[in-house]
């Protein structure tokens, strides 16, 4: 036994000291190349992005992250697979068969890999033509939810559930952005037949206003909410369409607000807000 370990270290002391050491530097280099190489593209995306003058900081912002992800995520897959392949060279395999079959098998999956192909053109182009980034909202083939990551690939959305939805790009038709360069407040209220129509509208831009000039929403919103139209004559109510301008995905939380101070409002005022009523007649007859 004493003499197999004795055999056994004298193998493989002098090839950790020669292939070993040379792996672990091989690991190591790779390791700080990553690094330092997603600095280098981290630097150099936010001085290429140029930016938009309608697109506010925050949206220049998730650009330029979005787009320092794929590149650093498509850099690192890169080095993986070089610093594998020299170790495994340095561990004695050869990999020159190993190369040949992948690109056997690289044509063979070729055929089928139309798909993928068109998945990543169509990456390319949702990237360059910044049509979403991470942290958007956005509507794809009727789902809706947060863009979590984007790669060459696909995009992942959270839907409001918490439900996570991969995406590859070369199913999408149309998509629907929700929170870029702004947002907008898009209300429709009724009102009863017997109100005073100016005096509700007095009371709508009124409220608005007042929520514009709060120390809080003043921040959120880029134009007041206010009245724009009667929209229809309803069944029991005349509908009134509310707009107003707010910064990206600040849509919901001044919408909300602004239902609530409406609401406050309109009791305040004596404006009712009717609600679908049905009466019915029972007729019954006396039998004498």
């Amino acid at each position: 036994m004493e003499e197999q370990i004795k055999e056994w270290s004298e193998k493989i002391v002098p090839w950790l000291l020669s292939h070993g050491i040379k792996i672990v530097l091989i690991a190591a280099a790779a390791l700080i190349l990553n690094r330092i190489l997603a600095r280098i593209i981290d630097r150099a995306i936010r001085i290429a992005v140029v930016r938009d003058e309608t697109m506010t900081v925050e949206a220049e912002r998730q650009r330029e992250d979005t787009l320092i992800r794929i590149f650093t995520g498509a850099m690192s897959i890169v080095i993986i697979i070089i610093a594998v392949l020299m170790i495994l060279k340095e561990a004695g395999l050869d990999i020159g068969p190993m190369l040949a079959g992948a690109g056997i098998v690289g044509l063979a999956v070729g055929f089928g890999g139309q798909y993928l192909i068109r998945d990543i053109i169509t990456g390319l182009f949702i990237i360059l033509e910044n049509q979403y980034r991470i942290g958007d909202v956005i509507n794809i083939n009727d789902i809706s939810g947060v863009v979590e990551d984007i790669s060459l690939r696909k995009t992942t959305l959270r839907d409001i559930n918490g439900t996570v939805h991969h995406i590859p790009h070369g199913e999408i038709k149309i998509v629907s952005n929700q929170s870029k360069d702004f947002a907008r407040v898009n209300i429709d209220i009724g009102i009863a037949y017997n109100s005073n129509l100016e005096k509700v509208i007095r009371v709508i831009n009124q409220t608005g206003e007042e929520l514009a000039r709060d120390p809080y929403f003043k921040e959120l919103i880029i134009n007041p909410p206010k009245f724009l139209r009667v929209n229809e004559f309803a069944d029991s109510a005349i509908i009134i369409k509310i707009l107003g301008d707010t910064k990206p995905l600040k849509q919901w939380e001044v919408a909300g607000e602004l239902r609530k101070r409406l609401k406050i409002a309109f009791d305040r005022e004596g404006i009712e807000i009717p609600f679908p009523q049905r009466v019915i007649h029972n007729i019954s007859e006396k039998k004498e």
